[in-house]
């Protein structure tokens, strides 16, 4: 931070919800034992380095796999959330849906957030534009956000277009090892 007064930029964990992972209804997301590594990784970094972190969770319509009460809809028990983590809810896109979770990340005092998750071309994409039209800076974990292969692009080609889109929409991208190692001089 440019500060010292200045609080750290909490991280906020989109939708990794046990559906995307166990491959019990729809197919796991790309990469998604890395994916899961990497997310603990700034998850474990975050909590050394004093950072708020916060989940989201996509509630999905009766029927779906990651409606509320689902065995697909909670987060991944292999990431470790902590009682004292916060889970906000969502339904669309854009986690700043919530205004809790606007109000929260307020209360954290830092003017900026650092975004990992799923997926790539839907949640993670809408939360960067929600971030940034709430005037907060963004830092996307470039490895550590995930989709799903689509008919027409495969999910690494996505998670490639897409980080090129954040950074030329504003966002700073780093890999989870350049945040979490001796690599990372940014200040967020």
């Amino acid at each position: 931070m440019s500060s010292t007064s200045a609080k750290k930029a909490p991280v906020i964990i989109i939708d990794l919800q046990t559906n995307m992972f166990d491959g019990r209804i729809e197919p796991p997301l790309h990469e998604a034992d890395l994916l899961t590594d990497r997310a603990r990784k700034v998850i474990d970094w975050a909590r050394r380095d004093g950072r708020a972190i916060a989940f989201v969770r996509h509630d999905g319509p009766k029927g779906d796999p990651l409606a509320p009460g689902e065995p697909g809809w909670p987060v991944w028990p292999a990431l470790g959330q902590r009682d004292d983590e916060p889970t906000f809810a969502k339904s669309v896109r854009d986690a700043f849906s919530n205004p809790e979770l606007g109000k929260w990340i307020e209360s954290q005092g830092a003017p900026e957030v650092v975004i990992l998750g799923a997926q790539t071309d839907f949640c993670i994409a809408g939360t960067v534009e929600g971030a940034m039209a709430a005037g907060l800076k963004v830092t996307v974990v470039s490895d550590a956000h995930s989709t799903l292969d689509q008919p027409q692009e495969n999910a690494a080609a996505i998670i490639r277009r897409y980080n090129a889109q954040f950074a030329r929409a504003g966002a700073n991208l780093v890999t989870s090892e350049a945040l979490t190692g001796s690599l990372w001089p940014h200040r967020v």
